[in-house]
């Protein structure tokens, strides 16, 4: 180790020893807000399916869980600076601090829908904006003007496809907020929500293109297959959602009106894609885990997997609505998917427990 790089324990920034309460703040994983999205999609989706008393326990725990996850960064911010930001340029784990930007926004679209509180929608929607801002602009500048770059294979994942999840999750929820504002902001609002929509599908489309590059030219092994790769087909599911709700929202904005056979084909463009991936994914799952016998073990990346099988849940019954009566037939996959959804959170959240569990007698132990 150089004398430039902080021991464990030690801030990055000036030396200072962390707390022994606290013995994994330094390599906090910045994707940790996946599990905020990954519980407020599955509140939604039990929200829209008529399982209010899940929707509404999960609504709760999903704002304790947000607070915790941003006292936990701003502490990590704070003790172990240069290790945050040098985070933010890494290729692996740059990506994952878009988590925060739609755990956000994915919870202020439950507090529209559940708790019927605009004002804190509004709350959401603006630090989910910043953050976007913000994070969009800071990571793709460090990528791009950084001296050492790791080749294809080694830097890119399917964490990437984060960065479209983010601005699909603020046209929802600009989408959202703006069945409930008057004019002239019901305007603007569906205009950013367009705009964010089209802008998420084009990065989807440069992404996806290297991701599925690396997946067919270059060799993978079972710890290469991460669990974010499952965001494939849960970045295409948010994209279904978004289009859906500026579906629904065509008689606020003529110009929605304009785009209407557009805007429909490109959100069942997007279901469909989705839909191809869930068997792929699922085959690649039972080569890593049954054929490489490669461990399951607790992740907080697990998060990214829950995620998308709830997002899928939650779109393909917002498209149905959209579409009108001649989609029915399709019914039944809203409520398998958010049985999944539901029993894949309850293996990550009890993964959760029983790790926070192991480190607190590894506390003890030590002591």
């Amino acid at each position: 180790m150089s004398s430039a790089d902080p021991g464990p324990g030690q801030d990055g920034r000036n030396g200072l020893t962390a707390p022994a309460e606290l013995p994994g703040l330094a390599d906090f994983s910045p994707a940790y807000f996946g599990m905020v999205m990954a519980t407020g999609i599955v509140s939604l989706a039990a929200h829209m399916l008529g399982w209010p008393a899940i929707a509404k326990a999960l609504f709760m725990l999903n704002i304790a869980a947000y607070a915790v996850l941003w006292c936990l960064t701003l502490m990590r911010l704070l003790r172990f600076t240069r290790r945050f930001f040098a985070d933010m340029a890494d290729h692996l784990r740059g990506p994952g601090f878009f988590t925060t930007v739609a755990g956000t926004a994915v919870l202020g679209t439950q507090c529209i829908v559940i708790a019927g509180s605009y004002r804190a929608g509004v709350a959401a929607w603006a630090l989910a904006g910043l953050l976007w801002f913000v994070l969009t602009y800071t990571i793709f500048t460090a990528f791009t003007i950084k001296q050492h770059k790791p080749s294809l294979d080694k830097g890119i994942s399917g964490a990437w496809l984060l960065a479209v999840v983010a601005p699909q999750s603020m046209a929802v929820l600009s989408a959202l907020l703006a069945t409930h504002t008057a004019q002239p902001y019901k305007l603007e609002l569906n205009f950013l929500a367009l705009s964010m929509w089209l802008w998420g599908g084009m990065l989807y489309i440069w992404m996806m293109s290297l991701v599925f590059y690396r997946y067919t030219f270059f060799p993978l092994s079972p710890g290469d297959l991460s669990p974010p790769y499952w965001i494939n087909m849960g970045a295409m599911a948010i994209s279904t959602l978004a289009g859906s709700l500026l579906i629904l929202n065509v008689g606020d904005a003529p110009f929605l009106a304009s785009l209407l056979p557009f805007i429909k084909g490109f959100t069942v463009f997007y279901w469909a894609t989705g839909t191809w991936w869930i068997p792929m994914l699922l085959v690649l799952w039972v080569w890593r885990h049954v054929y490489r016998r490669f461990p399951l073990r607790y992740d907080p990346l697990y998060w990214g997997a829950v995620f998308p099988l709830g997002m899928y849940a939650a779109s393909t019954h917002q498209m149905i609505e959209a579409m009108g009566s001649g989609f029915d037939f399709m019914a039944f996959v809203p409520r398998v998917f958010l049985v999944v959804a539901l029993l894949a959170w309850v293996a990550a959240f009890a993964g959760l427990v029983l790790s926070l569990m192991r480190r607190a007698r590894g506390a003890l132990v030590r002591r």
